[in-house]
């Protein structure tokens, strides 16, 4: 059975030599030009520019015969709608909810109360706090005057050695005398730096005790959530008697009095699109809404290779919805571009996108730029004015391969 197989193969591939190679020698062996068939009636489908006999000289394609038109300027994207706003409130202390919930779609105006947690003792823990701040306060007074006596000693301790000092240099009084009023001078000093560190430390317990009370209020602060912005409530609020973790969510809040359309343009187009230009989108309930352009990212997401852009439209009815799928037209400057199938393009060996014409008879690789994707065909750039594009056969010929055309209309 293996021998069989590859017998098989080696007389496809033979067969297959003759007759992509060796044509012209298979069909003059056959006998093909001596009983080629009249082609009057097929002159019709062969255009003018070709030769009645190309089907013998080479490759036997279909093109069409395109013309560059100017298209509008539109940047035609796919997106979505998106809320100017969302944010989703969480805890930041823990606690049990004390206070009745707020049900989803609830309009709310900033600064609105939407959760409570219980205060358990943290109002304890503030009295408290307060009363070591005031006790604190008390010590700076008492620590002062200890300073203003140290100081007080220490003046009258140098004035009794200089006193005694003079004595000594006159024999009034003994080095013993002296040494002791030295002494006490230096014993002065310390009382004084010691009555400093006094002052310090009180004042570091009522910066201490003055911390503390922060600390506390603001632990008592983090009981209320209230919300940042107005908006509508996209849940529920945590409900009444739910144990609330640092970090569980109280509620999701949502501004849609401005909404967002947001697109992703490819590299290509990036720079028709600019900021403050005009945008429309049709949305898939039909409506039709107007924007501008407000943000056109700077970095390409790295998987897809485009740009996001925002488009702003006025919302105040809330009659858009987030998420919504909508088609967004961008104004932009005018285009020359063909229309041509999507079947017509093609890959190049380099992998380049394109398409293959027809000149002087040889098939040609054209690289092209897409501009955009309709339902009628796919608009290119890169081509001449005027170009034969092949639609048929392009896949069966390479640069320079002679083609026998067949011409057909663009909008067959």
């Amino acid at each position: 059975m293996r021998l069989f197989s590859i017998l098989t193969a080696v007389l496809v591939v033979t067969a297959l030599y003759f007759a992509v190679l060796e044509r012209d020698a298979l069909l003059e062996f056959a006998g093909a030009k001596a009983s080629a068939p009249d082609t009057t009636e097929d002159a019709e489908t062969v255009s003018e520019e070709g030769p009645i006999d190309a089907a013998i000289n080479g490759v036997s394609v279909v093109a069409m015969r395109s013309v560059a038109q100017t298209v509008n300027g539109a940047v035609v994207l796919r997106g979505n709608t998106e809320a100017a706003r969302q944010v989703e409130l969480k805890a930041e202390t823990m606690g049990r909810i004390v206070n009745e919930p707020a049900r989803r779609g609830t309009m709310v105006n900033e600064g609105d109360l939407l959760c409570v947690l219980d205060a358990g003792t943290r109002q304890i823990a503030l009295v408290e706090t307060q009363a070591r701040l005031r006790e604190a306060m008390t010590r700076v007074p008492e620590s002062e005057a200890r300073l203003e006596e140290a100081r007080a000693r220490l003046v009258e301790a140098e004035i009794n050695d200089r006193a005694a000092s003079r004595l000594s240099e006159g024999g009034f009084a003994s080095e013993t005398r002296v040494a002791q009023t030295t002494a006490a001078v230096e014993a002065a000093r310390a009382g004084v730096q010691a009555a400093k560190s006094g002052v310090e430390s009180a004042q570091s317990g009522i910066q201490a005790a003055e911390a503390a009370v922060a600390a506390a209020e603001n632990e008592l602060s983090k009981l209320e959530i209230r919300a940042p912005f107005s908006g509508i409530l996209e849940s529920d609020t945590a409900e009444l008697g739910a144990f609330m973790q640092t970090g569980g969510l109280c509620a999701t809040i949502i501004q849609l009095e401005t909404i967002k359309l947001v697109g992703f343009v490819p590299e290509t187009l990036v720079d028709r699109v600019k900021i403050g230009a005009l945008a429309g989108a049709r949305l898939s309930s039909g409506r039709e809404v107007t924007g501008e352009v407000t943000f056109i990212s700077r970095a390409a997401d790295p998987t897809t290779r485009t740009f996001r852009v925002d488009v702003d439209v006025p919302n105040q009815d809330l009659a858009i919805r987030d998420g919504q799928t909508a088609e967004i037209a961008i104004q932009s400057d005018g285009q020359t571009a063909h229309l041509l199938p999507q079947s017509a393009l093609t890959l190049n060996d380099d992998g380049d996108l394109g398409v293959r014409v027809v000149q002087d008879n040889t098939a040609v690789f054209n690289e092209i730029t897409v501009i955009r994707d309709t339902t009628e065909g796919i608009w290119v750039s890169g081509l001449e004015d005027t170009a034969d594009v092949i639609v048929v056969g392009q896949e069966f010929v390479t640069d320079g391969v002679a083609v026998a055309t067949t011409y057909r209309e663009a909008s067959q």
